[in-house]
């Protein structure tokens, strides 16, 4: 994504098909998977979109992939990481239940079978809170996968994954709400952010993306309060 007009640059269409059919293939469905793929893409790049959108799912499944040693079921995080932004209005609070939803639609007709479809819908709707549970390894997955991006280099201004970008992208897509109520907003988001033991559950993000995070949450919270 550029720095930040909405424009969606950073992630390539044909690769994501070709993924989204290996892991429909590796979910057990027995459809055609290619329209579920060209409907989950056209959602992904609406042009409310400022940060949710494809360049934003492919870093989210590519931090998966480093992420799936440690999970239970990657295939079934792999398939959340797809619908957990699918529904996405930044002037509404149900996107995540409303991703679920979809997610315990759509892969039924795909022919997924009812336990994993259950498994992505639960992953998906713990993105609310991105508090999995002790032991949920794939919750732990999803959610450390999804909260990456504030690990980002705040240095590299240009680089999709940086915070500096991140943080440009987020207030691009709230540029209804007014900056004072923004700030106040993110800041409390900040807050509850840095007050959690642990941002990230899963031994790797814990080594390579905890500290970094941190230190970009607090400078960021430090330049809105100043």
């Amino acid at each position: 994504m550029d720095t930040h007009t909405g424009t969606d640059t950073g992630a390539d269409p044909d690769a994501l098909r070709r993924r989204w059919a290996a892991t429909a293939a590796a979910a057990g469905a027995d459809r055609d998977p290619a329209p579920y793929a060209d409907r989950l893409l056209t959602a992904w790049a609406e042009p409310q979109r400022r940060y949710h959108t494809t360049a934003h799912l492919a870093d989210v499944l590519a931090r998966v992939d480093v992420l799936a040693p440690h999970a239970a079921d990657p295939t079934a995080v792999e398939l959340a990481a797809w619908f957990h932004d699918a529904v996405y209005r930044p002037d509404r609070s149900e996107n995540e239940e409303r991703s679920a939803a979809l997610a315990e639609r759509a892969l039924p007709e795909l022919g997924v079978d009812a336990a994993r479809t259950a498994e992505v819908a639960r992953l998906v709707r713990l993105t609310v809170t991105h508090d999995p549970a002790p032991g949920d390894t794939n919750g732990e997955a999803l959610c450390d996968a999804d909260l990456a991006v504030l690990a980002g280099r705040p240095e590299d201004p240009d680089h999709p994954g940086a915070y500096a970008a991140y943080t440009a992208a987020v207030r691009a897509e709230y540029a209804f709400v007014p900056d004072e109520a923004f700030r106040t907003g993110r800041a409390a988001v900040l807050r509850q952010l840095l007050a959690l033991p642990r941002l990230f559950r899963t031994p790797y993000g814990a080594a390579h993306w905890e500290a970094p995070a941190r230190r970009n949450l607090a400078a960021e919270l430090d330049t809105l309060t100043s």
